[in-house]
């Protein structure tokens, strides 16, 4: 995140704790940040989700300026245009060298990282808002790709529950 742009550090470290489409973050008003909890209104839906702020995403909105009524503007202070931020979006990632890598693709990423922690898929689209076969589908088909890890945690939980009896 040290090569994005300062004006794109908040639209990323939102987009990743939120997991909430580009439009909806871009329409996100000051009230909709109460110092502890984030509560976007999905245009999908029309559903509010109300969102933990956690520590760096808490930080990161704490400290940002308000220059609009707004959460995330663009450098100049003012509010995104869709355009814009793509465009914006675009220059970043082929300034950090990122190839193939939409704005969108970090709703996915925001399924997949509490999955990697160990949420549970309820626990997952409590912040994202997703179904549950939607989740489910991302994780099987599009971003967990059979972590290793994940394999790993299932044997040691099974074993922990798993009452195997003493070999004499």
């Amino acid at each position: 995140m040290e090569k994005a742009p300062k004006h794109l550090h908040l639209p990323l470290l939102v987009a990743l704790w939120t997991g909430q489409r580009q439009g909806d973050l871009l329409r996100l008003l000051g009230p909709a940040y109460d110092g502890t909890h984030i509560r976007p209104k999905q245009s999908k839906g029309g559903r509010r989700v109300k969102i933990p702020a956690g520590a760096p995403l808490k930080a990161a909105l704490d400290a940002a300026p308000r220059q609009s009524p707004l959460i995330l503007v663009n450098s100049d202070g003012r509010p995104w245009a869709a355009d814009g931020f793509r465009s914006s979006w675009r220059k970043a990632c082929a300034t950090a060298g990122i190839t193939g890598l939409t704005f969108h693709d970090l709703r996915g990423s925001a399924v997949t990282r509490p999955a990697l922690a160990g949420c549970e898929v309820p626990e997952i689209v409590a912040i994202t808002g997703h179904s549950l076969r939607d989740a489910g589908a991302i994780l099987d088909t599009h971003y967990l790709n059979r972590d290793s890890a994940l394999a790993e945690s299932a044997i040691r939980k099974l074993e922990t529950r798993t009452k195997v009896p003493d070999r004499a």
